[in-house]
């Protein structure tokens, strides 16, 4: 296997072309997804004022205001659950194609160093075992740093998850308590 230089600066050219690509592919998702929430908001905002004409009592604002503030939220936890897709489907396709392109681009290193070692002059025994295990080290470390990264993106889509729940929950408590309230 022949590497160059050359296949080095291709492969990064590629991953750059790729991570520019998935992000403008994010970006481009999340306008769209910014300019439905916007229509959808703003003909929320007509209806809700077509019904305030209506309104002759405080019961009655207060029966709207359920009305309205119930799908309001569940709109607001849908889009936030559409962003965190849309950037979770974005970093897991640049994770598994960074995970790619390190395994390729340490197999690419330690086939030169294994070339360059091969060629070491006698009594360098050691040096090249020193540079073997620097490259065995870095590789855990980054195994290491990848898993903990991981753990990481886990818990925080697992709490950004608990706090949805949560907040629809309570919502879904609160409302009842307040039209008792205005009766």
């Amino acid at each position: 296997m022949t590497i160059k230089i050359e296949d080095f600066a291709k492969s990064g050219a590629n991953f750059s072309l790729f991570f520019a690509n998935t992000a403008f592919d994010g970006l481009e998702r999340l306008a769209l997804l910014n300019l439905a929430a916007a229509r959808s908001a703003f003909e929320a905002y007509l209806s809700y004022v077509e019904a305030l004409s209506g309104i002759k009592d405080v019961h009655s604002l207060v029966e709207l205001q359920k009305v309205v503030a119930t799908p309001s939220l569940e709109k607001g936890v849908e889009y936030s659950r559409n962003v965190i897709a849309i950037a979770t489907e974005a970093k897991e396709k640049i994770a598994k194609e960074v995970e790619t392109h390190v395994a390729d681009t340490n197999a690419k290193v330690s086939s030169l160093v294994e070339k360059a070692l091969a060629s070491a002059p006698a009594g360098s025994e050691v040096a090249v075992a020193a540079v073997k295990t620097a490259i065995k080290s870095a590789n855990e470390a980054y195994e290491g740093l990848n898993k903990v990264a991981k753990q990481a993106a886990e818990v925080a889509e697992a709490s950004v998850a608990a706090a949805t729940q949560a907040t629809l929950k309570a919502t879904n408590v609160a409302a009842p308590k307040a039209a008792k309230k205005a009766a």
